[in-house]
């Protein structure tokens, strides 16, 4: 038996499918959530988003998104702009904030390099991160381990090494509280890689 669903519902489906992680049946039962808020509520939730859109740009310097011509973090005069943390997205920015373990600046290359994708560096932020360079005196590449995040770093730092700036890499491994047992082989290999004398 078919599943009756009207034009409407279904399209506003679709637009919820189009987000990342959320699946055809996710994105019906969000589109029907949406038609039982209240019309004012929804009219808010589609405001808000269209909003972001329009008021959210790059950071002149970092790339990161704000709503002004500097973020927060390139604005603050306590942060350590000799030392640039290269990270695939905003997201990531985030997730080293949170952590409070870092006092330096970031750059945000908006992707990661995969030709089979038709990703190349002309599509990333490469070229605002080397104008960036003439004080810097570290870049630590915190692309994720992935192929594309190894490609990506080896290729930036085959760019900068020349100019005599250190290039570093974030040690992967083992994370606290984990046990040997469940470590997948790369997670073992790059524990071994990045072991620390005691």
């Amino acid at each position: 038996m078919a599943e009756f669903i009207s034009a409407p519902l279904a399209l506003a489906a679709e637009q919820f499918a189009k987000l990342p992680g959320v699946g055809i049946k996710t994105a019906q039962r969000l589109a029907y959530y949406m038609l039982n808020l209240p019309a004012e509520e929804v009219e808010d939730f589609a405001s808000s988003l269209v909003k972001a859109r329009r008021g959210v740009q790059l950071c002149k310097c970092c790339q990161n998104f704000t709503d002004r011509d500097l973020c927060e973090l390139c604005a603050d005069d306590n942060r350590d702009n000799d030392v640039i943390c290269v990270v695939e997205s905003p997201k990531d920015v985030s997730a080293f904030e949170r952590s409070g373990g870092y006092d330096g600046s970031y750059h945000v290359l908006h992707g990661l390099l995969s030709p089979m994708d038709g990703i190349t560096a002309e599509n990333l932020k490469i070229k605002e991160l080397m104008s960036r360079l003439s004080t810097a005196k570290e870049v630590i590449m915190a692309t994720n381990p992935t192929v594309e995040g190894e490609a990506t770093a080896v290729y930036i730092s085959r760019l900068i090494k020349p100019m005599g700036i250190k290039v570093s890499r974030l040690a992967y491994g083992l994370p606290a509280g984990s046990a040997l047992e469940f470590a997948d082989d790369v997670t073992l290999q790059k524990a071994l890689e990045n072991r620390n004398e005691i």
